[in-house]
């Protein structure tokens, strides 16, 4: 099949096999009212035609010889276990030597031990949604009935070891845990989480002609963050909080984890300090290579760009590779870098945040340019706050020591 010029990196598509439905109403999601998007005649999950139409263009539209196929919501556990083990088949059968990776990002609530039997099988990664200790994490991920979650979260950990399913927990941090991020990074490493996900709820309400309810990045200009700070939603952590939960977490970390727990952003951070690839998007240079695809074919942008400004096609008319490839998905991947404003262009910190996710850049600098990120002070904070940690780090990487000496030269810091 002939395709355009590809990407130099592999190319990633987040699958919405039952759209955005889900068990649970949390009441900071930005996703559960995209479901107005595909209109009423649109199938509520993905048909097996269309799962099959993806796998073989999916698998044909990559470069690399690792395929990962992303199964997220809504909450994908609303699919049979027969609908996953027909999606194996697929990837079987249209693998081409390919090596097929699967991972799977769930609320956890309805996980048996069936299902981490068949996970474990099937060698899934499982990202399990948990916002912290109970009061934090009930405060806002409840049932559609407004029952609390946590005991069957901490459930479905507890089942995903026993079977030893490899899982990783993804925190939202909003405003009723960003206070305290000492605490909210003990419960995970007492828990025995080894790697740790974590991001930032930051949402604004708006009315839209076509009933969709919060804003997408890089539109409503705020002539500053104080009037930014006002349109956004009662669960959006302000740049202040999200800095010093940033530096509490980290100071907590260095000193004892440090190759032993996993933190995402920290990883990230000191990737982009040794000038790495820092492998999340949201501290990339640029952005595009990582689109969504709702149940019935419907591709966009991104998971947080799921707008019809945003909307590239459908598969059943377009080539996969068409839509990820086109000058479309080009120019939103640009846009990240060729509109970081004066204030940005300045910062002596761009090579460790290159603006942050075009999601959260709705505010105008102190230049009046638009696109500042709206947490841009929280992460200078943190950014500042780990430099010399992050110099010390790259150091031991450039002379082949590994970045947990840190805790050694910490240790030998405090008793001198």
């Amino acid at each position: 099949m002939p395709t355009a010029t590809p990407f130099a990196r592999p190319v990633y598509v987040m699958l919405k096999p039952a759209g955005s439905r889900c068990n649970m109403d949390c009441s900071y999601c930005y996703y559960r009212d995209k479901g107005l998007l595909a209109g009423d005649s649109a199938p509520a999950v993905m048909s097996d035609a269309l799962l099959e139409t993806f796998t073989r263009q999916y698998i044909e539209a990559q470069t690399a010889p690792q395929v990962l196929f992303t199964w997220h919501g809504g909450e994908p556990l609303l699919r049979p276990m027969s609908f996953y083990r027909r999606a194996i088949e697929l990837q079987q059968r249209y693998a081409g030597g390919r090596a097929i990776d699967n991972c799977l990002q769930t609320n956890g609530t309805l996980l048996t031990d069936e299902w981490c039997a068949f996970l474990r099988r099937h060698h899934f990664l499982v990202g399990l949604s948990i916002d912290g200790p109970q009061p934090v994490h009930d405060r806002y991920r409840r049932t559609l009935d407004r029952r609390p979650t946590w005991q069957q979260v901490m459930r479905a950990a507890y089942l995903l070891e026993k079977h030893g399913v490899e899982w990783n927990a993804m925190a939202v941090v909003h405003a009723a845990n960003a206070g305290d991020g000492r605490t909210f990074y003990r419960f995970f490493r007492d828990m025995g989480c080894r790697y740790l996900q974590f991001t930032p709820v930051v949402e604004r309400r708006v009315s839209r002609p076509d009933g969709l309810s919060l804003a997408p990045g890089m539109t409503g200009w705020a002539a500053d963050v104080d009037e930014a700070r006002r349109q956004t939603t009662p669960e959006t952590v302000t740049p202040e909080q999200w800095g010093q939960f940033l530096c509490d977490v980290y100071d907590e970390w260095v000193q004892r984890d440090v190759g032993r727990v996993f933190v995402q952003l920290f990883d990230a951070t000191l990737a982009n300090w040794a000038g790495e690839p820092p492998g999340i998007c949201a501290l990339s240079a640029r952005c595009g290579h990582a689109a969504v695809m709702e149940s019935g074919g419907d591709v966009y942008s991104c998971d947080h760009f799921v707008f019809p400004e945003h909307r590239l096609g459908n598969i059943a008319q377009t080539p996969l590779a068409t839509l990820l490839y086109g000058e479309q998905q080009q120019r939103f991947g640009r846009i990240k870098h060729d509109a970081l404003p004066r204030q940005c262009r300045e910062c002596p910190y761009l090579f460790a945040c290159h603006g942050e996710c075009p999601k959260n850049r709705f505010v105008c600098d102190s230049y009046g340019q638009p696109g500042l990120n709206y947490l841009c002070a929280g992460y200078r904070q943190f950014f500042s706050h780990v430099a010399p940690d992050m110099d010390y780090m790259k150091n031991e990487l450039d002379h082949g020591r590994a970045p947990a000496n840190i805790m050694q030269r910490d240790n030998e810091t405090t008793t001198e």
